[in-house]
């Protein structure tokens, strides 16, 4: 597969590299208060303007709402005052500390670079300032998981980059870029037990994936596609030029190619009817009711004309994707699906495949988003150099 790297001239604000981040994290919870603690190097400590010292080795500070809508800080047991923004900010760069929730009860996480705390809606909003570097690699390592060779670490970190630069305003009025969230990028930890990519995310640093027009792309990316990935109007109900719907033999023998799940049939039929008036008593459709075949990706249970999607069947019964097939079996639905995750854009599983074949980063993104423009925001000399010369 040839990779074609054209140069394209394309005005960014505010994308230039080195650049932090601002992601809200412990976005599931309602947080009322939270220790950090030491991990490794010293954070100072500002309550608004006023400096309260560092957070040495076995030290932490605690964070929690007070009635009156601040911020009440105690360095250990020792309160400090009350306060509308904290801020935590590493002494040295290259710097990490560890954050612990208490209300909600929460596995604690280590991140680094900064902090700024305020009270939002429901409690405390937390803020982690971070070296976009720094937020790939807790992504990559979050999404992708250990143990996976270093080209498609490369390739996730393209896309999570793309991802993270195109969307980079989602939450502006919550006060942050992005949230920690799947539906942002899951960013649970700074990067802990796969130094492998970091190398993966300085060798593609600043490469972002364009369309023929220079927009960046929608670099989404699930699980697995079940052997064949899926048109993004199913899911959303919009098209996207450059995605469409193609047989995926990478990742039909992996992990979550195929799944099963029972459903009885009361609850099936319950749904069907009560939320879309699935006609019972039809002479055609009636019999069919727990029976569907769908050997390629559709949008619909047995036809559009019922106007049942597919995606609402998913997200009723808690299945892995809207790729499967069901029939009746004694007081059951038996459901036999394919794939984990909406199916659209890159198949991870699969590129995890490709690239135990040796395909690189770039043949990978290729394969799953056709005619994809590089561009390296960080060099425009990148563009001049020939297909053999990108080497990393």
């Amino acid at each position: 597969m040839r990779v074609y790297i054209f140069l394209l001239f394309v005005h960014f604000v505010n994308t230039a590299f080195g650049q932090q981040m601002h992601i809200g994290v412990f976005r599931e919870y309602k947080t009322q208060r939270v220790l950090f603690a030491y991990n490794n190097g010293s954070y100072s400590i500002h309550g608004d303007t006023t400096l309260f010292g560092s957070i040495l080795q076995n030290e932490f500070v605690d964070i929690s709402t007070s009635s009156d809508g601040k911020i009440i800080l105690k360095k250990g047991v020792v309160e400090l005052g009350k306060f509308t923004k904290i801020f935590v900010t590493q002494n040295y760069p290259n710097t990490s500390i560890t954050l612990t929730l208490k209300s909600p009860v929460a596995k604690e996480r280590k991140y680094k670079d900064d902090f700024e705390i305020t009270v939002g809606i429901d409690g405390l909003t937390i803020v982690n300032s971070v070296d976009i570097n720094n937020y790939l690699a807790g992504v990559v390592e979050s999404e992708g998981g250990p143990g996976r060779t270093i080209e498609y670490y490369k390739v996730q970190a393209l896309m999570s980059r793309t991802y993270a630069i195109k969307y980079q305003s989602r939450h502006l009025k919550e006060g942050f870029d992005l949230c920690d969230k799947v539906h942002c990028q899951a960013y649970h930890n700074m990067m802990k037990y796969t130094p492998i990519i970091d190398t993966a995310i300085l060798q593609t640093n600043g490469i972002v994936m364009m369309d023929k027009d220079g927009e960046l792309l929608d670099a989404y990316f699930h699980a697995n596609c079940g052997g064949q990935t899926s048109e993004p109007e199913i899911v959303w109900n919009k098209a996207i030029p450059y995605l469409n719907s193609f047989k995926d033999t990478f990742c039909i023998y992996t992990k979550q190619a195929t799944w099963e799940k029972r459903v009885s049939q009361y609850k099936w039929q319950k749904f069907l009817i009560s939320q879309y008036n699935y006609p019972f008593t039809d002479s055609i459709y009636g019999g069919l009711i727990f029976t569907f075949n769908q050997p390629d990706r559709l949008g619909f249970y047995q036809s559009p004309v019922l106007g049942i999607p597919l995606r609402d069947i998913r997200e009723e019964f808690g299945l892995k994707s809207t790729y499967f097939s069901c029939y009746p079996d004694g007081n059951d639905v038996v459901i036999r699906g394919k794939g984990f995750g909406h199916g659209v854009g890159l198949c991870q599983e699969g590129a995890m495949k490709m690239a135990k074949y040796g395909y690189n980063y770039l043949q990978i993104a290729q394969y799953y988003f056709p005619n994809v423009y590089f561009k390296n925001i960080n060099s425009e000399s990148f563009f001049n150099q020939t297909e053999e010369e990108i080497k990393y």
